[in-house]
């Protein structure tokens, strides 16, 4: 069975639990690890991008993809060995950059990076600059994580960068940047002014865990 072209049918379908049971069957024989890396991100982001360029995908559709991606990363959590609980690493704030509506990658985002113990504020679609900046200082987050899906809406990445530098906060707050251009476009993320992006989710928790190690350095803490 091709699981990843089962999964885009029941998400096509609407088909919340049969997407489920085909995932929990594929982690039952291969493991969780394979399941987020091998199955999970590529068919995520493939639904993502033909729903960007060909408008494919319903909003319904995409709405049950975001959800079977939460259902699945709450499952590994919940299996995943508890000889620690995860520390508290701190506030942070994610989302989608002014005229972007491309939600999926970061739901995707923020749920992984609450299971590791990030106090994720999210702020959805369509965020401002300012707004990014605003919600980072009420919130004592050092790390924004802005998520573009289309050249078009990264570049206004551009504006958040030019917004954390106009109030002096360069160093304080990390600009963490993604979505499925930055994974075509060489030199993407320096063109935004970017500090720093993951290929996945998988690399999200370590990219804003060393971002935020950064972020205290800077300010000599």
């Amino acid at each position: 069975m091709d699981i990843r072209q089962a999964l885009v049918d029941a998400v096509r379908r609407a088909d919340r639990a049969g997407a489920n049971a085909l995932l929990e069957e594929w982690e039952r024989e291969h493991g969780h690890a394979r399941l987020l890396g091998e199955v999970l991100e590529p068919t995520l982001r493939a639904i993502g991008e033909e729903w960007s360029t060909a408008d494919t995908f319903t909003v319904a559709q995409v709405y049950v993809a975001a959800k079977v991606a939460g259902d699945a990363l709450q499952r590994i959590a919940e299996r995943a060995p508890r000889s620690a609980a995860p520390a508290s690493r701190g506030a942070v704030i994610i989302g989608n950059v002014e005229e972007d509506f491309h939600s999926l990658g970061r739901r995707l985002l923020g749920t992984f990076l609450s299971t590791e113990g990030w106090s994720v504020r999210d702020l959805g679609n369509d965020v401002p600059a300012g707004t990014f900046v605003d919600e980072a200082l009420a919130a004592g987050a050092r790390v924004i994580g802005v998520s573009a899906m289309m050249l078009t809406t990264a570049r206004n990445i551009a504006r958040v960068r030019e917004e954390i530098d106009r109030r002096g906060l360069r160093g304080r707050l990390q600009l963490a940047v993604g979505g499925a251009v930055f994974l075509v476009r060489p030199g993407l993320v320096e063109e935004v002014g970017g500090d720093g992006t993951a290929s996945n989710a998988l690399g999200a928790a370590e990219l804003f865990e060393r971002l935020w190690a950064r972020s205290l350095a800077a300010e000599g803490a």
